[in-house]
């Protein structure tokens, strides 16, 4: 399998492939592995809805170290607090009264750079969470940005709703960039500065908020020991031989935290909990296409008969690594914006409708008692938010996660939330247990079964049950254990003997008596 790379570019958007003219939907692309995707894509969530809740954090004042972005639930703006309002560089930027000064070191630049080249578009906080996150606060980063904007490498996009700094590189910085990363990772498309007939530059709405959203989560994952910048892969299409390409926002590979893969969609509460299910969908009909040159017949029959050999014969198990569980790939959505009670709620409708595809299947054949669960044909499915991993002091790393199909309140870490424990191990459990209960069923049967001696009712052993089963025909004495058996034969050979012996003793006081007749008539001759 080729080695992971980082595709590297966050999306403004999506939009299915759709059939060309004169195509049908029946139509198999040559390649259905996944690729990067190509700019420009349309998305779900063009335009940002003006009731989201915001998280505004409390800007750096002058000299202080404090970061741009608050490092604690406490000091937080609520959504029900008025947004405060600054000079453009005083949320961003130090205070140039400052006399403290932070001096970026070319390594701080370089890793930048690259961050920027991979990701395409992201604000200090992102690049501190996922570079730095052993730093205090995100002041080195925003002063080596803007170090960094003084050598017309990069440069600001546009402002986010929270009213931070979206930086992207210049044509200049691209090309460092290009250089700086390794050859195995896809370099982003440049986000060139387009400006409309006023001369103002042209932002990308709906499509910052969300690439934004797409990078932060990256960077809290990153920064909780998720992989490393260079492992993340973003736009990864996924054909369907239909002619539609699902797209993942990210793809994840963290061998080291024992996630050895995970796709995740970005949703920021703004589009039906429709479209959220048919990417479950599309993403578990991708899983089941065939590998090429499989043989359909041994996947059928790997299929019916269940368990993880099918994967062998599938196209997925060719691109990404095993899993480590039962399943496909791990999908993970995250979800950030609105409220925290529309949040929840689309969790609980996108669980009830997209149950069939992550619920798994009772096991084939299963004996009684087994309540284990069959994930090896079944997407996992895992779902956070953003609001909930900032405020956990633990970020990414802590019970931020909730495994869809469980306990509603069952927040876990994310590999307790992608284990299995009610899947094979607990199987494995049972059916022993199963097994066992069969055999003392079984037993217990043979024992009601078990012939009683009729001389002295004791049961049969085991030796004289057999004896009788594997004689053809009904002997004298079958009803009888082996001692009492015994002891029949014994007395059967004895009562032989005794008349053996008394027609022994007859025949010779026959003999004798015949013997004394004739000797008394030849007595009377003479």
């Amino acid at each position: 399998m080729a080695p992971a790379r980082a595709h590297i570019r966050v999306r403004a958007g999506r939009s299915p492939t759709r059939p060309q003219a004169g195509e049908t939907e029946d139509t198999v692309p040559a390649d259905l592995t996944p690729e990067p995707a190509r700019e420009p894509h349309s998305t779900d969530d063009q335009t940002p809805a003006g009731d989201v809740d915001q998280d505004p954090q409390a800007p750096s004042m002058g000299p202080s170290n404090a970061p741009s972005t608050a490092t604690s639930p406490a000091r937080r703006v609520s959504a029900g607090q008025p947004r405060q309002t600054r000079a453009s560089d005083a949320f961003d930027n130090p205070s140039r009264s400052s006399k403290q000064t932070w001096k970026p070191t070319h390594a701080r630049k370089k890793e930048v750079l690259k961050a920027l080249g991979i990701f395409q578009r992201a604000t200090a906080e992102h690049l501190w969470r996922m570079l730095r996150p052993s730093d205090s606060h995100d002041r080195i980063t925003r002063d080596t940005l803007n170090a960094l904007k003084g050598d017309g490498k990069v440069r600001v996009e546009t402002r986010l709703e929270s009213n931070h700094q979206l930086w992207v590189l210049t044509e200049r910085g691209h090309k460092e960039a290009k250089q700086l990363l390794p050859g195995n990772v896809r370099v982003s498309v440049l986000r060139k500065l387009e400006v409309d007939d006023d001369g103002e530059p042209v932002t990308g709405e709906g499509f910052d908020e969300h690439a934004a959203a797409v990078t932060m989560t990256a960077a809290v994952l990153t920064g909780a020991g998720f992989g490393t910048p260079l492992s993340w892969q973003t736009e990864i299409g996924h054909k369907l031989p239909y002619g539609y390409t699902q797209y993942a926002d990210l793809t994840m590979r963290a061998p080291d935290a024992d996630v050895p893969v995970m796709l995740l969609e970005v949703d920021r509460v703004t589009e039906p909990v429709d479209v959220l299910v048919a990417k479950v969908r599309r993403y578990s009909e991708w899983f089941e296409l065939l590998a090429p040159r499989a043989d359909k017949d041994h996947e059928r029959a790997a299929r019916s008969y269940g368990g993880a050999r099918v994967h062998d014969f599938r196209l997925w198990s060719r691109i990404y690594p095993a899993t480590s569980h039962e399943g496909y790939v791990p999908v993970a959505f995250v979800f950030t914006g609105k409220t925290k009670a529309q949040r929840e709620s689309r969790i609980r409708r996108l669980e009830e409708a997209a149950r069939r595809y992550f619920a798994g299947e009772p096991y084939s054949g299963r004996a009684s008692g087994i309540t284990a669960v069959d994930y090896h044909q079944a997407v996992p499915v895992v779902v956070t938010e953003l609001e909930r991993i900032k405020a956990d002091p633990d970020g990414a790393a802590g019970k931020v996660w909730r495994r869809l199909g469980r306990d509603e309140d069952e927040w876990q870490t994310l590999r307790e939330a992608l284990d299995n424990p009610d899947g094979d191990r607990l199987y494995t459990v049972q059916r022993k247990e199963a097994h066992r209960r069969k055999e003392e069923r079984e037993a217990a049967q043979r024992e009601a079964q078990r012939p009683v001696c009729t001389r002295c009712g004791a049961k049969f052993t085991d030796d004289r049950w057999q004896s009788i089963r594997q004689s053809s025909w009904h002997s004298e004495g079958d009803e009888l254990c082996e001692p009492c058996l015994d002891e029949h034969h014994e007395q059967v050979r004895a009562e032989k003997t005794a008349r053996l012996q008394a027609q022994e003793a007859a025949a010779r006081e026959a003999a004798d008596a015949e013997a004394k007749k004739n000797r008394g008539l030849f007595g009377r001759r003479r």
